[in-house]
């Protein structure tokens, strides 16, 4: 009832036979492309998009990158070769005291709160063309996964720098809420340098929240809903920005909360049993 079992032996002579290779079916020129696929570690690096940017350095800001200095990483505490690059321009040459409180108000030594460092790994070269003020970034090795995610994050932050002491930074907090209000007062008593101002917020709380203003940042209340900050490095703007936010997060039933920017949130549904 059933055929005879053919060894493997068989198998291999039967199809390297003439008459087998005369039967093999090709495809036809059209389908052939839809087969080819080309291996994944034969495609080409693919650049960063902003890192090949250059980026435009206006008029009156300078740009001046140091040499390579050993550093200490502030994420793995690792001694790694750094450049510093130092940005300063318009919004950039006021100059602040710092004052320390012990027993009374301690004067420190001056520190120039308009211009920005930033410290640049050393596989990342930076061409500073003077005459078309232009600055290019360029990284040893495009095969090398952290150079390139550090290429486009060094150049955000270059470009970050570069706007903020020439046109400077903005963050709009609004308030939404019965009764929310907020200004900008001075408290001699607890400033921690010389004309520093207090944030003053009435979210609801049996108590006023005060909030000192960081050095380097401007704030104004131009509506007693709405506050205004102003400021060159935009790290310390959202950071201080969120900090005030952290009072009254926005809560999603009455819509009611700090917000920054164009920040909005979806409204939810009570439910009603």
């Amino acid at each position: 009832m059933f055929a005879a079992r053919r060894g493997g032996r068989t198998l291999l002579a039967e199809a390297s036979s003439p008459s087998a290779a005369a039967a093999v079916v090709t495809l036809p020129g059209f389908l052939v492309p839809a087969f080819q696929a080309r291996p994944f570690s034969a495609s080409t690096t693919r650049p960063s998009k902003l890192g090949r940017t250059p980026i435009s350095i206006p008029p009156g800001v300078e740009l001046t990158i140091g040499d390579l200095a050993v550093k200490k990483d502030m994420t793995t505490y690792l001694r790694i070769p750094k450049r510093t690059v130092s940005v300063e321009g318009p919004l950039g040459k006021a100059r602040c005291v710092r004052v320390v409180l012990r027993d009374g108000p301690v004067w420190a030594d001056d520190k120039d709160i308009g211009k920005l460092d930033l410290e640049v790994p050393q596989f990342i070269n930076i061409d500073h063309d003077t005459a078309a003020r232009k600055a290019t970034l360029t990284i040893q090795d495009g095969n090398v996964k952290q150079q390139k995610e550090m290429w486009g994050t060094i150049w955000a932050y270059l470009n970050r720098y570069i706007i903020g002491v020439s046109e400077g930074h903005t963050a709009v907090l609004r308030l939404v809420g019965i009764g929310y209000r907020a200004t900008v007062e001075d408290r001699p008593a607890m400033e921690e340098y010389p004309g520093q101002k207090f944030v003053v917020l009435k979210l609801g709380f049996n108590h006023p929240v005060e909030m000192g203003v960081p050095q380097g940042i401007t704030a104004s209340t131009p509506q007693p809903t709405r506050i205004l900050l102003e400021g060159i490095n935009r790290e310390e703007l959202m950071s201080f920005a969120a900090r005030i936010r952290r009072w009254r997060v926005p809560e999603p039933y009455k819509g009611k909360g700090i917000f920054v920017n164009d920040e909005t949130i979806k409204l939810k549904q009570k439910k009603i049993k």
